[in-house]
């Protein structure tokens, strides 16, 4: 019987260690949605999320915004390829800042240079609520 127990608890933390590992979006302010426009200095392929990198022009002074997206098996059915932007495109970024107020947030949709839109999760594009 006890090895039956020690069984199921082993089961049972292999199921649960994804969810643990998964981070909280708590960092980002829901509740604020800004729209950017910039130049790709880099998308990074990865997991757990791919990030987009884009250059910012404030005031003069160019600032580096990384930008959180979704996991790339997630990108890929949103219309995402591991080549959809390319370092120097023009592009316009609509995201969810870091409540820190460092530059960088969750990326909701990017417009390309052709004016396509690619959204990070399904219903994204929709106009930013506080444009």
């Amino acid at each position: 019987m006890e090895s039956k127990l020690t069984l199921v608890a082993f089961c049972s933390l292999l199921v649960a260690s994804p969810a643990l590992a998964h981070h909280s979006f708590s960092m980002f302010d829901r509740d604020k949605t800004l729209t950017l426009n910039g130049t790709v200095k880099q998308l990074e392929w990865t997991n757990p999320h791919a990030w987009l990198y884009v250059m910012v022009d404030e005031k003069g002074k160019v600032v580096e915004y990384p930008l959180e997206m979704q996991a790339t098996g997630q990108a890929i059915k949103n219309g995402w390829k591991p080549d959809s932007v390319k370092p120097g495109d023009k592009v316009s970024i609509v995201m969810h800042p870091l409540r820190s107020g460092s530059h960088g947030g969750q990326l909701l949709y990017v417009t390309l240079p052709d004016g396509h839109k690619l959204a990070v999760t399904r219903g994204a594009i929709d106009p930013p609520a506080n444009d």
